[in-house]
Formats: structure tokens, C-alpha cells, sequence
């Protein structure tokens, strides 16, 4: 699993242009894995919701964005072993417009 982690508000500076070319190199690397048949799925997240969470004392609730850094996006690939797991992360196009990918 590839998860893709950025800060929050990443995209919120990017020209409509920026935006359009990130979604064609997106497209891009998506089919690439599609054709060499080593993609399962692939889903942008959305950047708001609620954490919850349980203790002793009850329940607790938090906002998801409560740090700059969120999951945005995860990509769940075929991959023989991490290390090429770890090459095709490297061809993500995502790298380029400052996010961090993590290999689960």
C-alpha cells in the first residue's frame, strides 16, 4: 500500500493550470501500473472528517485536520517485495508537487 500524505492546504496555491498538468501525470502513472497489471486501486481522500477514539474515560473526538500533515490519497499496488514496491513509488508523479509517500 502506498499512502500519500501532504500538507493540508498543498494544492491551494496551484494555478488551474498547475492542477490540470498534476491530474494528466496522475492519469499517467495510474495507467502505466494498469497496463503492467500491478494496480489494485487507487483513491484520492477527501481533507476533512472526525477521528474518534475510545478510553476508559469515554469517548473522544478530534478533527482530522488537526495537523499540517493528512493522508490525501493511497494507491494499492502488486509489488514482489518492498524494495519494488519502493521503485514504483518512485515514479509517482505525486513527488514532484512536494508530497510524501509511504510504503504500508
Amino acid at each position: 500500500m502506498l499512502l500519500i500524505r501532504n500538507d493540508i492546504n498543498n494544492q491551494s496555491s496551484w494555478t488551474p493550470e498547475q492542477h490540470t498538468e498534476f491530474l494528466k501525470k496522475c492519469e499517467a502513472y495510474i495507467a502505466k501500473l494498469k497496463k503492467e497489471k500491478r494496480l489494485i486501486s487507487a483513491q484520492p481522500l477527501v481533507r476533512e472528517g472526525t477521528i474518534i477514539s475510545k478510553s476508559d474515560a469515554g469517548w473522544m473526538e478530534t478533527a482530522f485536520n488537526v495537523s499540517k500533515e493528512v493522508q490525501v490519497g493511497y494507491y494499492h499496488v502488486y509489488a514482489r517485495d518492498l524494495e519494488e514496491a519502493t521503485e514504483m513509488a518512485k515514479g509517482n508523479p505525486e513527488f514532484e508537487y512536494g508530497k510524501t509517500a509511504r510504503l504500508k
